[in-house]
């Protein structure tokens, strides 16, 4: 008898990660549903996990806090077995300037899929949270014990609000099954160079920031301060490939739907284990890109950790699951990407006579 296939909905499938993900689940044999309102990504990314899979996913645009939209959404696709919810503003920054924003688009939206799984029948979960939840922490690496700090950033506050949200349903409705990803420093693209990183304006992450100065886009890059207590004086993260990422999430996805989890709400370190400075992976894409990079030490940037590295232990354990891909790998990745869309850009710019 032929297995039955699993719809899996991937919200702002159309961004950075959902769009990897994207690729995963069908390369793995699921029908996939992307939702997005594009309001951070584009509409190129559909095109690129067309041209990578052959498989033109099923998209509609549409932002998920208007509740009656979804539910409309829901009516037509009521055999969804599972979720992975990634739409959300991300800027720390911006969180700052516009904290009203950021509790509308990142509260709002969980909330009415939660609701909405309930009257459907769909009980499987997966959020995208972020390291962001552990602020400064008092040892390393982080493991998932480690304590919640109180949030930096409007932006880490509604991860963890999204957090306690589905740590409280999962409680309260045996119902919900759901699990937390907190990833660390997702970077790199896929290996065919069909979808990357591509940020709105100016990049808010480093590499893209990198990958844009090296290829002329932007002047100088800036390092925020080199008189941390590192090794070099810069701050230092754990950097993931996103493929890597995308495939913890398929990961997460199988757990939930073979009821393999075992309690309500899990949580799962995603990261590499090392923790990498921020003039290491200046160093790393200059020896992979071949490419001498503009930059310069400029003070430090307020709501900047110094380090955080994950402890991946039990990710690597529950979930059989562990990163492959080194920093080189993820940096020529990057630049990789970068290439190819200077070769869009040139394709689609007239040419002086």
């Amino acid at each position: 008898m032929k297995k039955e296939t699993k719809k899996i909905l991937v919200t702002g499938g159309a961004g950075y990660i959902g769009s990897h993900t994207a690729v995963e689940l069908i390369e793995k044999g699921y029908d996939v549903v992307l939702v997005d309102d594009l309001s951070n990504s584009h509409l190129n990314s559909l095109k690129g996990i067309e041209n990578i899979t052959g498989v033109k996913p099923t998209f509609e645009r549409f932002d998920l806090c208007d509740a009656d939209r979804l539910e409309e959404f829901f009516s037509r696709h009521h055999d969804v077995d599972a979720i992975i919810h990634f739409a959300a503003s991300k800027a720390v920054g911006e969180s700052v300037e516009k904290p009203l924003k950021y509790y509308t688009n990142n509260i709002a939206p969980l909330t009415n899929l939660l609701a909405a799984m309930k009257r459907y029948d769909i009980p499987n979960f997966v959020f995208s949270s972020s390291c962001t939840v552990y602020g400064e922490p008092d040892t390393l690496p982080v493991t998932e014990q480690s304590p919640i700090k109180p949030a930096i950033s409007p932006y880490g506050n509604t991860k963890q609000i999204g957090e306690e949200i589905l740590s409280d349903t999962s409680y309260s409705d045996e119902f919900y099954n759901t699990i937390a990803l907190r990833y660390f420093n997702p970077i790199g693209a896929h290996a065919s160079a069909e979808i990357g990183e591509l940020p709105l304006g100016v990049p808010a992450n480093l590499v893209p920031f990198i990958t844009q100065t090296a290829i002329g886009i932007r002047e100088c890059l800036s390092v925020f301060g080199d008189d941390y207590g590192t090794p070099d004086g810069s701050c230092i993260r754990d950097y993931i490939h996103v493929v890597d990422l995308a495939k913890a999430h398929v990961i997460a996805v199988e757990r939930l739907i073979a009821g393999n989890n075992k309690k309500g709400f899990e949580v799962f370190n995603l990261g590499t284990g090392t923790g990498t400075s921020v003039l290491e992976a200046i160093k790393s894409f200059e020896k992979v890109s071949g490419q001498s990079l503009n930059y310069k030490i400029v003070p430090r940037r307020e709501g900047d950790i110094e380090k955080v590295y994950a402890d991946t232990t039990f990710a690597n354990d529950e979930l059989g699951w562990k990163s492959e891909k080194d920093l080189d790998e993820m940096m020529a990745s990057a630049w990789k990407w970068e290439l190819r869309l200077k070769e869009e850009r040139e394709k689609t710019t007239p040419q002086e006579a």
